[in-house]
Parts: structure tokens; sequence; C-alpha cells
């Protein structure tokens, strides 16, 4: 009866978990038949070794028979070589010994290593030296060294292709005389030994052989591809140290050739599996389905439990005959304070309020006798310390239909809450409503969807700002539509007398009458703003009264907040501001007088804050002085800084600052950049602005003095023109006065000298005198002449002089001079020099200057002339500078340009050539300077207009 028992419980484990069942069945079955596979694999593994020992074994006596012939051979040979060292009929044997062995090519006697005798006769091998030929020496001395028979190669044949060459060391005497040697080709000893008639498709062959040079194995038949992986077997032939191998082609045939039994064991196993899983499924379903059933009705059970204890709301299973309560939840005994042991002998009449407990008990008998299946009420509950408490409650009869009443569950909900909010709700619209009607601004409750719906229709909702508005101002009748659409649903007093209806219910039926043409753009307004999904919006409007009288008003549109999708609950402000209106226009009249009377002020009027720098104010001046924009000048607090000069901008910023902090009035005088780029004169008058003690703002008057600065500046240059002028005509009524009073003597002189002379000889000399002194005169007058015309001449010609080219030509001029002194000069002028200059001055400056420089040249160097220019202040300065003489600027400085003024014992001076160039520079508008100390040298700096 045990045994029974025990093999009942596991077959019924088994029956209750097919699944495993049939996995272990399936696992038992492989381990039975996978031996048998096993065992077959051993089997087949060992007849294909046997089969490839059988062949390499072939090969191998084939090989054998192949090298042996051709050892017979080779002792053949060695035998014709007679006492002497002389083979005998050596053509004769050699032809038998080939024509007898088909595996030998070529037989060879190799006297001292030197091939000397060959069969078939091939000229390219006599007088070959093996000993002496790295490829072959080394396994030609093996042979030596071995005594007996050894095979080299395979390699490279003389006739051409791969072979082999057996060679038998040859001694005669007890001296060695060569080698006899055969030749066998490697596909003939391949076909010898039978590897090339070998056919079948699992295996191929592999030759190789260890190359004596680099060490490396090489192989000599096709497919050389590695084959580690792949089984094999291998044969060495020591005669040659060789190696022959026999490889399978296929790395897995022994499995390939057991996957048939493989596949159909596991197929075998697979199907007896599935057959066991179907027998097993049907009674293990049962079990599960019984087991299903179980777990559910318990999790039934337990998730009731859980919500009946734990629910957010109190749950109370009641004895529908009696009223009793027979169980609660805790929800149920925390919201009455009462414990479960107090509920259990209480009934629900004992905590129901008196005044609601008749309506309830009417529902409940509807419920019992069938009338009703389903009861929410609402009514009150007593609370253990006295408090009502307002409760839902849903009752659920546990009867079924035609059954007698038994007992239902209550679902009890707190609404305390909820009714406290309401009656604070109805409160609050109370309030609302005598707010709304007592206010004193005029209020409106307007219902806005079906105006919205329209708009929708229309395809206006969304669409740009702009496109809107045109659209209505351009389609009225639409306007006129959307008025129609705009429900009112209540009004205030105060709309009653600002707009005088006869009744609250005229006003609010004749809406069109309010929206008159002046207060249409407020309403299109409105209607733009539904467009853009706006809530809110806040414009001015007029409204006429029913009197004629317009007011103005300030009217809020805003949308109740829930209502933002329908627009069912608009409130809409309309506050009287004709009062304000009136005050505005005053003091905005009042303002664009000030205005009006800030622009006549010829000036820039601003006002800017004391920290920032940032314009709050500048009047209608500021563009028409400067160019810029009342918007770009409170742009930011940089504006004025930026806008300054950058030569005065740190010094008028730096001032600003400084004076700025003394709280009192201070000007200044600065230059601005206009728009267009032109520099402004500006004297900046400012008054600090204090509230509370502290200063908050800056104002002040910006004048423009440019034009003042501009006269200033002419009166400046006048005068130092007229200065200049007194000046040279100082200088040159001095130099006449000087050189023409002493001309004037000296002719006197020598006029009384005539008259008194007593010879005719001392006449005649005297008269030569005379002629001198007249020359020079004449001279005298002539270089006068040339300076007045030079300070006279305003109509001289101007061009455009590259300073380069008028220097190399002037270099020309002088050339002789230059070849003479031995002077060395160097342009180095930018060819990209040009000034607007007249040519005559231009070449009188320059040959003036470089004359001179070779000149005045020191007499114990040769001089060397340097010509550069560059610039500097916006002019174009040309520098001349020489290592000659130099001047003695101490000395003679302020006489440096004079006329007649000389300063070496030059013969050549005459102190004209320095005067001339002053006045031709000075009339073109430039300046020249000159830096120069005694012995060293000159550096003249001309200075372009």
């Amino acid at each position: 009866m045990k045994i029974e028992n025990k093999w009942s419980k596991i077959t019924g484990w088994f029956i209750s978990r097919p699944r495993l069942s049939t996995f272990i069945v399936f696992l038992a079955l492989l381990v039975l038949i996978c031996p048998l596979v096993l065992q077959r694999y051993e089997i087949i593994k060992e007849n294909r070794e046997q089969e490839m020992s059988n062949i390499l074994h072939v090969v191998q006596q084939n090989l054998n028979h192949s090298l042996k012939n051709c050892y017979t051979t080779t002792i053949s040979l060695a035998m014709i070589v007679n006492d002497n060292g002389e083979p005998e009929n050596f053509d004769a044997l050699a032809k038998v010994l080939v024509e007898s062995n088909p595996t030998i090519d070529a037989v060879q006697l190799v006297p001292n290593g030197i091939i000397k005798y060959t069969y078939p006769n091939n000229p390219d091998l006599i007088d070959f030296d093996i000993l002496n030929t790295k490829s072959v020496r080394e396994e030609a001395l093996e042979t030596i060294q071995k005594g007996k028979i050894h095979f080299a190669g395979p390699l490279k044949l003389k006739q051409g292709g791969l072979g082999v060459i057996g060679r038998l060391p040859i001694y005669r005497k007890g001296k060695f005389w060569g080698f006899s040697a055969v030749m066998v080709r490697l596909e003939t000893l391949f076909k010898s030994s039978g590897i090339n008639s070998i056919k079948d498709s699992r295996y191929y062959f592999q030759f190789s052989k260890e190359n004596p040079k680099t060490g490396k194995t090489e192989f000599f038949l096709p497919n050389k591809e590695n084959f580690a992986d792949k089984y094999f077997q291998v044969l060495s032939i020591p005669d040659g140290n060789w190696k022959v191998y026999l490889i399978s082609k296929n790395k897995y045939g022994l499995i390939s050739e057991i996957r048939p039994a493989l596949v159909l064991t596991v197929l075998f196993c697979f199907i007896f599996s599935l057959f066991l899983t179907s027998l097993l499924k049907k009674p293990a379903e049962l079990q599960l389905l019984v087991h299903d059933q179980k777990n559910k009705i318990l999790n039934d059970e337990i998730k009731f439990k859980s919500i009946f204890d734990h629910a957010a709301v109190g749950i109370a299973h009641v004895d529908s005959r009696t009223g009793c309560l027979i169980e609660v939840n805790d929800q149920y005994s925390r919201m009455l304070g009462y414990t479960f042991e107090e509920m259990r002998n209480m009934s629900f009449r004992d905590i129901t309020y008196k005044d609601d407990l008749e309506e309830n008990l009417k529902q409940l008998e509807r419920l019992k006798s069938g009338e009703i299946r389903e009861l929410t009420i609402e009514k009150r509950y007593i609370h253990k310390n006295g408090n009502l408490i307002w409760v839902n409650i849903a009752y659920s009869p546990l009867w079924q239909e035609g059954e007698e009443p038994s007992s239902h569950i209550s679902i009890v909900e707190d609404i305390t809450s909820k009714r406290e909010a309401e009656d604070a709700i109805r409160k609050s619209e109370i309030r609302f409503k005598s707010l709304f009607e007592d206010s004193p601004i005029a209020l409106w409750e307007e219902d806005f969807s079906y105006l919205k719906n329209y708009l929708e229709e229309t395809g206006l909702i969304g669409k740009n700002r702009e496109e809107v508005k045109a659209f209505f101002d351009a389609n009225p009748e639409v306007v006129q539509k959307c008025i129609t659409l705009v429900k009112i649903i209540n009004v205030n007093n105060e709309c009653l007398t600002l707009h005088h209806p006869k009744t609250k219910e005229d006003l609010i039926q004749r809406l069109g009458d309010v929206l008159n043409n002046d207060s249409m753009d407020s309403f299109k307004a409105q209607l733009v703003a539904i467009t853009q999904g706006e809530t809110r919006l806040t414009i001015d409007s007029k409204v006429k009264k029913t009197d004629g009288e317009y007011r103005d008003i300030s009217l809020r549109w805003s949308v109740m907040p829930g209502y933002e999708e329908t627009l069912e609950r608009i409130i809409i402000s309309t506050e009287d501001i004709t009062a304000r209106k009136i005050s505005e226009e005053i003091v905005i009249q009042s303002q664009k007088k000030m205005e009006s009377l800030i622009n006549t002020i010829d000036g820039i009027v601003w006002e800017c804050d004391y920290n920032t720098y940032i314009f709050t104010y500048v009047n209608q001046k500021a563009e028409e002085i400067t160019g810029y924009t009342r918007e770009e000048w409170c742009s930011d607090g940089n504006f004025w800084a930026n806008t300054i000069h950058p030569d005065d901008r740190t010094r008028a910023v730096n001032y600003c600052a400084i004076e700025s902090g003394k709280s009192q009035q201070y000007d200044f005088e600065y230059r601005m950049i206009a728009k267009n780029g032109s520099i402004l004169w500006i004297r900046d008058i400012v008054n600090v602005i204090h509230e509370n003690g502290k200063p908050v703002s800056l104002k002040g008057i910006m004048i423009d003095i440019t034009k003042s600065k501009e006269a200033e500046k002419d009166l400046s240059n006048s005068l130092e023109l007229v200065t200049e002028q007194n000046k040279r005509l100082l200088n040159f009524s001095y130099i006449v006065s000087h050189n023409l009073r002493s001309h004037t003597s000296n002719i006197q002189s020598i006029s009384t000298l005539i008259e008194t002379a007593e010879t005719e000889e001392e006449r005649n000399e005297l008269v030569k005198m005379l002629q001198n002194v007249s020359n020079t005169l004449n001279e005298t007058m002539l270089n006068l002449n040339e300076v007045i015309n030079i300070q006279t001449n305003i109509n001289l010609i101007i061009e455009n002089l590259n300073i380069k080219d008028n220097i190399d030509r002037i270099i020309n001029i002088v050339s002789e001079q230059i070849a003479f002194k031995k002077a060395v000069i160097k342009n180095n002028v930018s060819p990209e020099i040009f000034v607007k200059y007249n040519p005559a001055y231009l070449e009188s400056i320059l040959l003036n200057f470089i004359s001179n420089a070779i000149r005045y040249c020191h007499p114990e160097r040769n001089p060397v002339i340097i010509l550069s220019s560059y610039f500097e202040n916006d002019k174009t300065v040309l520098e001349i500078a020489d290592n000659g003489l130099g001047i003695d600027l101490t000395k003679y400085g302020d006489k440096l340009f004079g006329m007649y003024k000389t300063f070496h014992e030059n013969p050549d001076s005459k102190g004209i050539g320095l005067f001339i160039t002053k006045n031709q520079i000075d009339a073109m508008g430039g300046t020249v300077t000159v830096e120069s100390k005694p012995n060293i040298g000159t550096t003249f700096k001309i200075y372009f207009k």
C-alpha cells in the first residue's frame, strides 16, 4: 500500500508538470542514444585515418623506389670514372641510364664541383660551379660531408622549371673527385610517386621543404592555404629533407558524416517528447484550472477585505430588516467617532439626524420592495461629539431580485467640506451680485460664445493681427454682424447712469445703440483680441449718451476664469474718464507749448540719468544738429561718450564726472562726430538736478559753436599769415635798403672818383669797376624780383607729382657733380607718394637741396645723401639727409633762410638758394625744418600741405 501511494505521488508530480516531465524524458533519450552516435564517430574516424595512412604508404613506396633508381644511376655513373679521373664512354652510358629510368630527366658528372658532362646535352650548364654558387653551395657541401647521395631542392633549374638534384660524392685514390648527379623535374617526381594519380575529393597533397637559407618552410603544390586547423598526416623523406602532407579538404568532414544520425536522434527525442506532452497536458490543464479558480476566489476575498478595511470612504454592512450595523470599516468608525464595539450595537437610525430620518426610511422601503435597485441620498449623521456631518450614501442590496431582503452595503462619503464650500459659493455669489450692482464703475456681463463661433467659421482665428484689423476695416458689414451676436447677460446700475436708458432691459436689448461710430474702434479691438487668443484688453474710447453728449471712457475687457475656450462669460467695465481726459489734454497742450518753445532754442536741450548717463529727453534740434534721431540718443548710456571725438573723449567724460560730483553748474567744450561723419564743436552747459538732497539727473543745453570755432581758426590763421608777411616784409625792406644802399653808395663813390681821375687809364679802370657794381645791382634786383614773384603769384599751376620720379630726374641733372664728388645718393622715397605741387617749384626745391648737399660735402669723406618719405600728422614728409660739413644752428639758426646769408667759405656761396627755396615752400603752404651738427651732417624735412 505504501509503495502504491509513493508511486501515485510520483505519477501525480509528473502529471502536474507536463513540460518538465517532457524535458526530463527528452534528456534521458539523448543520454541513451548519444553513446551509439559517438561509437559510430570513432569508427568513421579510425577508418579515415587508416585510409590516409595507406595512401601515404603507397606514396612513400613510390618515392623510395624512384630515389633508389636515382641512387643506382649515380653509382653507375661513378663507375665510369677511371683511376686517372677520366670518365669513359659517358654519352653512351648516360643515354642508356636515362632511357631505362623514366623517373630521371638528366644525368651529370661534376668533377671538382664544376659541371663538365651532362646528358641530355645542355651548353648552359657546362662549367657551372656549384661549390661557388651561393644558391646550391650549402647543400652540395652537405652531400660531401655525409659522404652519400643527397637530394637538393626543389630549386629553379637552368633548363627552366623546378626540380631536385641527387648528388653522390666520388672519391678516387682517397681524394674527392666530384659528383655524379641525377636531375628529376618536380612534376616527374610527383608523377612517379603517384601523388598526381591519386584522385579523391576528400583529400589533397602538399609537398614542403625547409629553405636552408631562410629557415622557412616552403610549399610546392597548389592550395597553399594554412591547413593547421584541418586533419592531416605527414610523411618525412630524409634523403631530401622533404615532407609530404595528406590533408582532409573538409575540416568538419567527420562531423558531417555523423550529422544525419545526430539529426535523427534529436528529431526522434523531440517527437517522442511532443507525444508525451500531449498525453500529460489535459490532466495538468484541468488541475491548473481548479487551482486558478481557487486562487481567484481567495484573491477576491482578500481584495474585498482590503478594500473594506482600507477604503477612503466609510463602508457598512447593514441588516436591511432591522437596520442594525453588522460590520463597519475603519473609515466609517473614524467618521462618526465611535469604536468598532460601539458600532456593532447600534442601528443606522441611532446616528441619523432626525430631520432626515423619515425621508431615508421612505427611500429604503422602495429599495426593499424592489421598486428600485440602486439608491443614493444625501443626509446628515450625528457625530459622537454632537456635530452634524453631511454624507453622501450609496446603497447596494445583497439579495437577488425576487428574494427576501436580507442585508445591504452602505458606501458613505463625507461631503461636509463640499456642502460648506457650496454655502460659501452661494454667499460669494450674493456678495458679487451686490458688488456688481452697486459698483461705481459701469459693468457689463456678456456672452461672446456665438461671436467666437462665427469668427472661427470665417477663418480669422489665429491670423496675423494686422491682417485681421485690415479685414474688419474693409468689411463694416461683418462688424455689424458681430455686434448682433453679442449677448448681454446683465448690466449694473452705473450703466444706467452712464447711458440713461429707460430700463435695464432696454439697454440689454439695444447694444447697437450704444456702439455708435465713435465707439466702433473699441469693438473692433475686442474682435482682434479674440482672434489673437487674448483674455484681457484695456483701451480708451468714447460713448454717446441718449441726450447726445459724448463721454470718454476707459474700457476693460476680460474673460472670466474657466471660460477662456468658449467666451461665455465676459466682464466689461466702462469707467467715465471725461474729467481725466480734459485734465490730460490741458497737460498735453502745456507740454506741446513747452516743447515748441524748447525747439526754438538754437541748441540741444537734453536730460539724462545722473548715474547711467542714459538720455531721457532731447529736443528736435538734436537730430537737426547731429543727424542722430531721438531714439538713438536715448538708446544707451554710452551714446554720448561714443559720439565724442576720440581726442576729446577721455578729457570730456572725466571732466563731466568730476564737475557733476560738485553738484553745481558748469560748462565745457569738446568735439562731437555727427552722423554724417562731420566734426561739430559743442559747448555743453550742465545743471545737476537734486531730489531729497540727492542728485538724480543732469539737464543742460548743447550749443553748436562750430562756426565760431572755424571763424576763430580763420582769424588765428590770418593773424599768423599777417605776422609772417610782416616779418617777410620787414626782412625784405631790410634787404632792399641794405643791398641797394650798398650798391648806390659804391656807384656814387666810383662816380666821384671818375670825375677826379687824372689819367685816362685810371678813368677806364674806374669805369670797369662801375660796370661790375652795376652788374651786381642788376643781379640783386633780379633776385628781389624773383622773391616778389614767388610771394605774389596766386595763379600757380598745380599738378599731381610723383616725388620719386622728380628726384630721379634731378639726380640725372647733377650727375656730373655726383661723379666729380664721388657722391652716393640713395633714393628711398616710396614710388606711391604723390603731392599736389607746382612742377617748377618742386624741381627748384629738390635741385637746391641736392646740389647744396653735394657742394658742401666734407673734404675727408665721400658725400652720402639719403632721401626718404613718410607720413606725420596726416602730412607727407620728405627727408633729405647728408654727411657733409653741417651748420652751427646755435650760431646761424635764425639766419639760415635769410637772403645773402652764407655759413661756409665756399666761393660759390651767394646766400640766395635757401632763401628762395624757403619762400617757394611757404608759397605752397608747406614748412621746412632743419637738424644739423658741424662736421656730422644736415637733415632737412619738407612738410607738404
